[in-house]
């Protein structure tokens, strides 16, 4: 499993990372969690607003940190 957090460094962003792998550990899943803080990548995807949150490259939460159990559910339905 891939996650991936966009965002280029910003408060919700990071605290969308700690989520994200909060999850991940809570959860006991084996997944690659990535960074993406490349501005041009970000915008190639159409991203407008951040932290976007994408799991094996879907776009699951788009301008918004979602609460840690519903990032859990995400993980979950990706499985």
């Amino acid at each position: 499993m891939k996650i991936e957090v966009l965002g280029m460094g910003c408060m919700k962003c990071k605290r969308l990372e700690r989520l994200v792998l909060q999850a991940v550990e809570e959860l006991g899943v084996v997944a690659e969690v990535v960074k993406v803080e490349d501005l041009n990548e970000i915008t190639e995807r159409g991203i407008m607003m951040t932290p976007a949150l994408y799991i094996n490259g879907e776009a699951r939460a788009v301008g918004r940190v979602p609460s840690l159990d519903e990032i859990k559910s995400m993980i979950k339905s990706a499985l």
